[in-house]
Formats: structure tokens, sequence, C-alpha cells
């Protein structure tokens, strides 16, 4: 599996032209499409331009072709393996993000199994992967009816409150948690049984107070870089607890080079271990899976047994919170080839009062129609080059 892995996800010399135009790409106009992630989306190309040599070419326009191949920085994972090899994305040195077999392969969907061999389940879905993921997730279930919904709560009811997680949601919104019958129950008869037919409810274990981690890996100018660290959260300007920046230590290579380099506490280390898992089943079981951009959150706290438990919540593969800290580590390491690990902390603040501090990597600063006052930026906290006698 290990040699699988380094197959499928090490970068190929480039065969294509020296010179491309990096361009943006909306990929569903309900997607991440407001104006911060816009501008967030447009500082990363432009970014990711300069680092490879190329132009930025803004957003992405099939009606004007021009005369150099394109690298895209897409909204979404994509997931039409066929449009995406059709536009000249075949593999993750033509992309920053993922493309996936099937729509649902992207989403929370496939980190749990079906309740029973007989559920209901959309085409593609792979009975195996809940047996590769194994203990890398929490315990849980996914379910494409309500009445397979109701079961699998009832389940996990047996060990504490349960979680209920919308498959596409992100940054925890939508998610409700339950800590009964009655109260699960009141919440799946709100539930359209269409959207959860089409795609998907999580039922999890929730646990209390969590710590989240943040697991990842790049492939950008055929170079390797992976990480971990913790997430922090914060209000949004409706007051809702969101997503506020994770610190993150980066390192050269892949995530067996993370372990060794970062010689991770326990906790830590486990998590990465998990993602690394994580990663592997998608792989094995996923074959048309590809990424050039990977992040897991993993979760770690008490059940509501009282027992310690840390398990995958969900991936992205596409731009995403941590960006910001992942393109600028991408940065130092291109300045400095003697560099070795980057400390990096990537922040959202809500509210008209947020300061930059002097330094910072600025992605978005402004008054978002959808999300409010918003900032969005990166402190290098420090890199690391190894002496001469190191080896």
């Amino acid at each position: 599996m290990e040699q699988r892995l380094n197959t499928v996800m090490a970068p190929e010399p480039a065969t294509g032209p020296a010179t491309r135009r990096v361009v943006t790409w909306d990929v569903r106009p309900q997607g991440y499409c407001s104006e911060h992630e816009h501008a967030t989306r447009a500082n990363v190309a432009q970014r990711l331009a300069a680092l490879q040599g190329w132009a930025f070419a803004g957003a992405y326009d099939a009606s004007q072709p021009g005369p150099d191949p394109l690298y895209f920085v897409p909204s979404d994972t994509l997931t039409d393996p066929h449009q995406a090899r059709a536009m000249g994305i075949a593999g993750v040195d033509d992309l920053f993000g993922g493309v996936v077999p099937h729509a649902f392969v992207a989403t929370k969907a496939i980190s749990h199994p079906l309740i029973g061999p007989d559920a209901v389940r959309p085409l593609g879905w792979s009975a195996r992967i809940a047996v590769e993921i194994g203990d890398a997730a929490l315990p849980g279930f996914t379910c494409f009816s309500l009445d397979e919904a109701r079961v699998a709560g009832r389940a996990l009811l047996d060990i504490g409150r349960v979680r209920l997680k919308p498959v596409t949601a992100t940054g925890g919104r939508g998610q409700q948690v339950v800590d009964g019958i009655d109260a699960l129950e009141h919440c799946l008869d709100a539930m359209d049984d269409r959207a959860i037919a089409t795609e998907g409810l999580v039922l999890e274990t929730n646990l209390e107070q969590p710590q989240t981690y943040s697991v990842g890996q790049l492939i950008v100018a055929q170079r390797v870089v992976s990480y971990c660290g913790e997430q922090r959260l914060t209000r949004d300007n409706a007051g809702q607890e969101v997503y506020g920046g994770s610190d993150l230590l980066l390192v050269r290579g892949d995530f067996d080079a993370l372990l060794a380099r970062v010689d991770p506490p326990p906790p830590l280390r486990r998590a990465i271990e998990q993602a690394r898992r994580y990663h592997r089943a998608v792989i094995d079981c996923y074959p048309d899976f590809f990424a050039s951009r990977v992040n897991y959150d993993v979760a770690q706290g008490l059940d509501g047994q009282g027992d310690w438990r840390s398990g995958v919540l969900e991936q992205s593969w596409r731009v995403g919170g941590a960006t910001g800290a992942e393109i600028a580590a991408l940065e130092a390491f291109h300045q400095d080839p003697a560099c070795q690990r980057v400390h990096a902390s990537c922040f959202e603040v809500y509210g008209e009062a947020a300061r930059v501090p002097a330094g910072a990597i600025v992605a978005y600063q402004g008054n978002d129609p959808e999300a409010g006052p918003l900032c969005k930026y990166t402190v290098i906290k420090n890199t690391t080059t190894p002496h001469a006698d190191t080896p």
C-alpha cells in the first residue's frame, strides 16, 4: 500500500510546455464563489504563477483560448474526470486541487460505512473504503435515506450525543447535535429526504470540546510539501462559531517525512497517521482520484462515555482555509533551497476592527456582501535551515 501511495502521489517530471497561464475557475455558481473566496483564489493563483514563472491570466474564459496551456485553481474539487481531461487536467501538474470519479467522493460521505449491506448507496460507491479507513474516522454512518438515518442515529446514541452533518457544508455550518431519540426524530423530520437521497447525511459520534488538527500535502512545481498543525475557531459577523485559521508546521517531503522530521507528540502523531491512512484508502478504493492539494481535519476529544477518540472529520481537495499558510511555505522553500521547515499561521478575522500585523501577507480585506467585514492573512513565524554539519 505504501508503494501505491508513493506511485500515485509523487510528482512526475514535467513533460508539457514550460510556459503556462494560471487561471481561476468557478466550477459551480453555487460553490465557493463569494467575494472573499474569489479574491482569495485570485491571490493564490497569482502567487502560484509567480512561483513557477508563469503568467496569471485571471478567470477562466472558455471563449478566449490562448497560445499556452492552462494551470487551474478551481473553486471546488472536480467531480467529472472526463470534463477535466478535456480541459487538459490529466494529473497533479495541471491544477491546484483534486479530481474525483464521483461527486460524493469529494464530500464527508466517504468517511463512514453504510448502515448495512443492503443500504441505499449511489452508483460507484466503494464498500471497501470503510474497511480501509477503519478507525481513522470516528464511529459513524453515512445514510442516503431518512429511514436508515433513524436506525444509524439510534445505534450511535448508545455511545452518547450524535452529530448530524450535511455532507457538503464546510466550517461546521449546518450541523446539529442530538442527545436523545426525540431530538433525533425532530431533526430528521425537518430534513429534505430528496436531498439526503442525492447527497447523503453523516451521523457521527459527537466529541466534547474537541481539538482539531489539520494534516495536509501539496505537490506544486515538482515539490512535495507536507504539514500538520492546529486549527482555531472564531466568531463570524453573525456570532456563529466558525473556522478562524490554522497554525502549521510544513516540511519538505511526504507524510513519512513529516513524521520523521517533526517527531510529534502522541496525539499529533495519531492525527498524522490517521490522515495518511484515510488518504491511502481513497487512492486504493478510487484509483481515478488524484490531487495536488490535500487537507484532512482530524478531531480528538472525549465521547459521551468519556472515552478518548481521534478521527478524520473530512477531507478537502481544493483551495481551503489553510491555503494561505501553504502558499507562504512554498514561497519560503522556493526562496531558500536549504530551508527544511516553515512555521506559518493563517487567520480569518471578522469585524470592522480587524488589525493586520506588520509583515503579514493579506489575501483579502474588505466588506464581503455575504460574510460582512473580513480579513484573511498569513504570518510566517520562522523558517529552519539546517546547519552545515546537519545530515
